[in-house]
């Protein structure tokens, strides 16, 4: 049987919930701390654009509330009691801290609406931005405030740069420091325009003779990769055809000019819009692009509602 002293008045639990909702109003308090601090009505009254009286009405509310004088009021001034300077220094110390805690909470949510993003050019160009409309609709729905700034940039970079997350292919050491998400292995292979693939392919599928390799100073090694894992001789190359970027690579390979290394995710579409061909396929070279920031993404941020929205268009490769 359950003892009807639960429920009485007097009984532990009701005054304690009594005296929580004897409380002060926080209006009340701040028309209070700003008498306290100014020891004056009027003063205070012209800071918080109210009336003397109302600065009055709200001290005396208290003081009726805790049964307490908090001024002495002598020739037209008041001072404070020494409950009244008690009182007044709990509250300073508690509007300090709410204060001191919604600039944090205001300066972290603003730094969120605002991320900057580092990509590979390449990536950048044929990979991120076909796909960025689909995720600015995300964007809008969940963080209708949020922006992302998309830069171009490759291998190393510094978060004190102004940069917020990066996506990079692992071919250089980051640290500890820097948390990354990996997003989908890199897979190579040979590519050239669709109707030049008998010129420069053998019926075995082997490169032909003399066949133009295009080279790319940024991926100076992709050749020599892919040659290594798969096996295959490349032919001797009257005269190397080089150029400064991966895109420009792939663009002369759309262009006819040659055979490129081309990396599946990048090449997709011309593969399936057919300007491309890729006769020996693809196979992985080992390396992964990540997406890099300095912490795991929070619940219900940007940074995770980006992550979750590049591993989704990454599986669907």
């Amino acid at each position: 049987m359950i003892s009807d002293q639960n429920g009485e008045f007097s009984s532990p639990i009701s005054s304690a919930s009594s005296t929580v909702q004897r409380m002060p109003s926080l209006n009340a308090l701040r028309c209070f701390e700003a008498a306290a601090r100014l020891e004056h009505f009027g003063q205070a009254a012209e800071e918080l654009h109210l009336t003397h009286g109302a600065i009055s009405r709200a001290v005396r509310a208290i003081e009726d509330e805790l049964g307490v004088a908090l001024f002495e009021r002598r020739s037209r001034r008041v001072f404070l009691t020494d409950a009244g300077r008690e009182l007044a220094q709990a509250v300073q110390e508690g509007l300090e801290r709410m204060r001191g805690t919604c600039a944090r909470l205001r300066e972290s949510a603003a730094n969120e609406q605002r991320l900057t993003l580092s990509c590979e050019p390449t990536l950048l160009m044929r990979w991120l931005l076909p796909r960025w409309p689909a995720f600015h609709r995300k964007l809008a729905k969940s963080h209708p405030c949020a922006h992302i700034h998309l830069v171009a940039g490759g291998g190393p970079f510094s978060f004190s740069d102004g940069i917020d997350l990066a996506i990079r292919r692992d071919d250089f050491t980051w640290g500890d420091a820097v948390h990354a998400d990996a997003l989908f292995a890199e897979k190579t292979g040979p590519v050239c325009r669709t109707e030049l693939v008998k010129r420069w392919f053998a019926p075995k599928q082997e490169l032909r003779a003399g066949t133009p390799l295009l080279h790319t100073r940024t991926r100076p090694d992709a050749w020599r990769t892919w040659s290594r894992i798969t096996g295959t001789t490349l032919p001797e190359q009257p005269r190397q055809h080089q150029y400064e970027h991966f895109y420009f690579s792939l663009q002369a390979a759309i262009a006819g000019l040659g055979v490129a290394i081309g990396t599946q995710e990048l090449v997709r579409e011309d593969l399936r819009n057919g300007v491309l061909a890729a006769p020996l396929g693809f196979v992985e070279d080992g390396s992964r692009y990540c997406l890099l920031a300095r912490s795991p993404a929070a619940a219900g941020s940007v940074h995770e509602l980006l992550l979750k929205w590049l591993l989704s268009v990454s599986s669907k490769a």
